[in-house]
């Protein structure tokens, strides 16, 4: 419904389009309204507003009284009643041979009078999904990221159990171990051996520990040791599978190493060696992509500043020696500076993300 004032603009802005030499067609189609409809503001003069704004509706001769709705009220509001929604209040009164209204009926009464709430001692449902939570990083032993993941053995059904804790900042792993069971006390030891070896008595602000949903992680041991080092726990959401990304990609990178055994581990000694040396290698001789390509050895002591400089200087001075090679600026060498953990998206960029899903067939 448009109002008068804005017809009068609209008819005045076409008509000067159109003296301008632009298309009446064109012009209604970019004010949102279609040619018939100028045809009849301008046969009308365009000065009568939309009469649906100010027509007097009578009331329909079946509408409820007066009487009715505030027996619809008194019922609603009956001990009996209180805590059940109209959608069980009128098959119970049909029950008692009573019809005072409809169930809808019931729903718009009730509305009216500000009275359509959650009822009963139930939580209202969410109306919206959980949100990731989200965590942010500038330096080390502010976040850290931790999972477990099956090794296989030569025994079929048979698994090892390697516990990984990755520092969200830097990439390094900062603990692991490998057991032949899955048992909270092991992650309950894994935190405390790791918590010693990155000093975290001395850290005025404690780091934020974030993992899946997993029954070994949640358990009241691992709760307690948290508790005890001063550590916040944080959870993946569930049923969502990328929320610990970075530990997922470890595990990935960690079991596609050519060192990696096609047939599974004969036994736990070769399960620990291999972890061993996959951590030494992760840490001081992989160059990371997400890091600038420098190891997360070199990340996690700060070094990573220095040498990404001095690539830097490199460039420039390639650049320097030889312009016409170089169309653009130099590759980005500056050290990345924030990390965050499961950061909150737009709502145009989901939105966006959203359309271009393609169709169910």
């Amino acid at each position: 419904m448009i109002r008068g004032e804005d017809r009068q603009a609209m008819r005045t802005q076409i008509d000067a389009a159109c003296q301008e030499g632009a298309q009446r067609d064109a012009a209604c189609a970019l004010v949102g309204i279609d040619r018939r409809t100028y045809q009849r503001w301008k046969a009308g003069g365009g000065e009568r507003s939309d009469g649906r704004l100010l027509a007097t509706r009578p009331r329909p001769a079946h509408a409820l009284s007066d009487a009715e709705r505030a027996e619809i009220v008194a019922i609603a509001n009956e001990p009996r009643f209180a805590e059940l929604p109209p959608a069980r209040i009128v098959p119970q009164l049909a029950d008692e041979g009573r019809y005072v209204a409809s169930e809808s009926s019931f729903y718009r009464v009730l509305r009216s009078y500000d009275q359509v709430r959650h009822r009963g001692r139930a939580r209202s449902p969410v109306a919206a999904p959980k949100r990731p939570t989200t965590h942010t990083a500038t330096r080390p032993r502010q976040v850290w990221c931790w999972d477990m993941t099956y090794l296989p053995t030569w025994i079929v059904g048979q698994w090892f159990y390697l516990y990984l804790i990755l520092d969200l900042f830097s990439r390094k792993i900062i603990g692991f171990t490998v057991e032949p069971t899955d048992h909270s006390d092991h992650a309950a030891h894994l935190l405390r051996r790791t918590a010693i070896a990155e000093g975290l008595h001395a850290l005025a602000a404690k780091p934020v520990l974030h993992g899946d949903n997993g029954a070994t992680l949640k358990a009241t041991t691992v709760l307690a040791m948290l508790h005890w080092l001063g550590v916040e726990p944080s959870y993946s959401r569930p049923r969502v599978s990328n929320d610990n990304a970075h530990a997922e990609a470890l595990f990935r990178t960690a079991k596609y190493r050519p060192e990696f055994p096609a047939r599974g581990f004969e036994n736990l000694d070769d399960a620990r060696r291999w972890a061993a040396d996959f951590v030494r290698w992760y840490n001081t001789e992989h160059l990371h992509s997400s890091i600038r390509y420098v190891t997360p050895e070199q990340r996690h002591s700060g070094e990573d500043v220095a040498i990404l400089a001095a690539r830097d200087q490199i460039y420039r001075a390639a650049r320097q020696a030889n312009p016409a090679r170089w169309s653009r600026q130099t590759r980005n060498w500056t050290a990345v500076g924030t990390v965050t953990l499961n950061p909150e998206r737009k709502p145009e960029t989901i939105s966006q993300s959203a359309q271009s899903m393609p169709l169910a067939a």
